[in-house]
């Protein structure tokens, strides 16, 4: 299964009309890791105003947004869609407001969350997950100039080299490409190479 997610935790912040939006993102795989981290940001944030929130997960295809106390839909919502449309997932974001005593009415409401989404996750390293095969290709020296171009193709990402005997080389790439990656060096190289799947995994080709 290919998913976009984020590395750890990020954050930003701007004033709006003298109230201070503060955003937070964080990689969340669970329900009770995204419940987790809404508490901790209401903890650190005691006398906000509203510590409003979303968060979208694989766990049972979760989503759950909340307005905390502004006017219906003009900030868990914004925040949601932020989310959704930058493609991520396992990922929960919560906007701090600390309100400076102008109202900005409800489209400045959600203008507001929306950014506070949008600098948090434009702040945060992300990684683009997909079903990746772990191979292991062995060859005479010989033919290791000609499979180059090869390597540089089919989104290969090359893990380790080892240049003993022969050449041992590790890498992943995506599950759908492994076969055709598989058959061209086949190719290449007249049947003189060994392609090992090690194994398949989630890999990050960010």
């Amino acid at each position: 299964m290919n998913y976009k997610t984020i590395e750890g935790s990020a954050e930003d912040r701007f004033i709006e009309k003298k109230s201070e939006f503060i955003g937070y993102l964080r990689h969340t795989a669970t329900e009770r890791e995204a419940l987790d981290f809404i508490s901790e940001i209401r903890a650190m944030h005691r006398k906000a105003t509203h510590n409003c929130y979303a968060y979208i997960l694989r766990e049972n295809n979760l989503s759950r947004h909340s307005d905390d106390g502004e006017p219906g839909g003009t900030a868990g919502v914004p925040i949601y869609e932020v989310l959704r449309k930058e493609g991520l997932t396992d990922v929960t974001c919560v906007v701090t407001r600390y309100f400076g005593g102008v109202l900005l009415g409800a489209g400045g409401l959600v203008r507001a969350y929306t950014k506070a989404a949008k600098i948090a996750c434009d702040a945060a390293k992300v990684l683009d997950m997909r079903t990746a095969a772990r191979i292991t290709l062995r060859l005479d020296y010989n033919l290791y100039g000609r499979i180059g171009k090869t390597l540089g193709s089919y989104d290969v990402r090359t893990e380790n080299e080892d240049f003993g005997a022969d050449v041992a080389i590790t890498l992943c790439i995506p599950a759908e490409n492994e076969q055709p990656f598989s058959k061209e060096l086949t190719d290449i190289c007249g049947g003189n190479i060994s392609i090992k799947k090690e194994e398949e995994i989630e890999y990050n080709f960010g």
